[in-house]
């Protein structure tokens, strides 16, 4: 049986799924309140650098496609930079993230631009060349099978479509790096208690983190799974790199 880890526990990898979705259904009403208090707001500025590196076209139709996005805090970005033409469909597998969303977008007047499908990253339900664009933020790394969300990826890009995925990575600075693993292990699972009442599910998030590749490997995943040009950029300190890919 092919195995995986949840976080730091080994785990038979069909079984990863169902646990990651059960710590986003528990932490969704509050999730970006967290992604807040956690990143000293910084996870506001890391993902407009996302947007701004796809630079979605005002003057043409551009159809987005945003995966693990279920609250909208980047598809309600793709949307606003590209005005009226660009339409954005989120996919997420959790449906209370789904739903928090919805909500979401009715309230910034989002609605028309922006929808929100049900759905499994390894196995996008569109047909092949369907969009101009793919971010993912923050997700990849809860995949249970990164390289197979990585060739749908590559699947539903048109031609000339660009894939962009933030996410955290690992940090460059050792003096840095340690003062980051220690607030990681420390304050984020006790700040998950008071907000959501639930440590648990933040300890797996921060060592989900710490499980996921270094930069230059996943960079190789990207270029392995048929991405033309793919690179990376580090931010923070190297706490997070936007990496991207081209399917030319």
């Amino acid at each position: 049986m092919e195995e995986t880890h949840f976080g730091f526990t080994q785990v038979p990898l069909d079984d990863k799924q169902r646990r990651v979705d059960q710590v986003f259904h528990r932490v969704a009403a509050r999730y970006d309140m967290m992604n807040d208090l956690m990143s000293g707001f910084l996870h506001r500025a890391w993902k407009d650098r996302l947007v701004t590196q796809l630079q979605p076209p005002k003057a043409r139709v551009f159809h987005h496609l945003d995966v693990a996005g279920g609250t909208g805090d980047v598809a309600f970005r793709v949307a606003r930079a590209g005005g009226l033409k660009t339409d954005v469909t989120v996919l997420d597998i959790n449906s209370d993230m789904l739903d928090v969303g919805r909500e979401r977008a009715t309230k910034k007047d989002l609605a028309r631009q922006v929808s929100f499908i049900e759905g499994n990253a390894e196995a996008l339900p569109f047909p092949d060349s369907e969009f101009d664009g793919y971010t993912i933020a923050f997700g990849i790394r809860n995949v249970p099978r990164i390289d197979l969300a990585l060739s749908e990826a590559y699947r539903v890009l048109r031609r000339g479509g660009r894939f962009l995925c933030l996410e955290f990575s690992n940090v460059d600075i050792a003096a840095l790096d340690r003062l980051y693993e220690a607030y990681s292990f420390r304050a984020i699972p006790k700040i998950g208690q008071l907000v959501t009442g639930d440590a648990e599910a933040y300890r797996y998030l921060v060592e989900s983190i710490r499980r996921f590749p270094p930069a230059e490997e996943f960079r190789n995943m990207i270029a392995n799974a048929g991405f033309d040009r793919a690179s990376f950029v580090k931010m923070s300190g190297g706490i997070v790199a936007i990496h991207s890919g081209w399917k030319l």
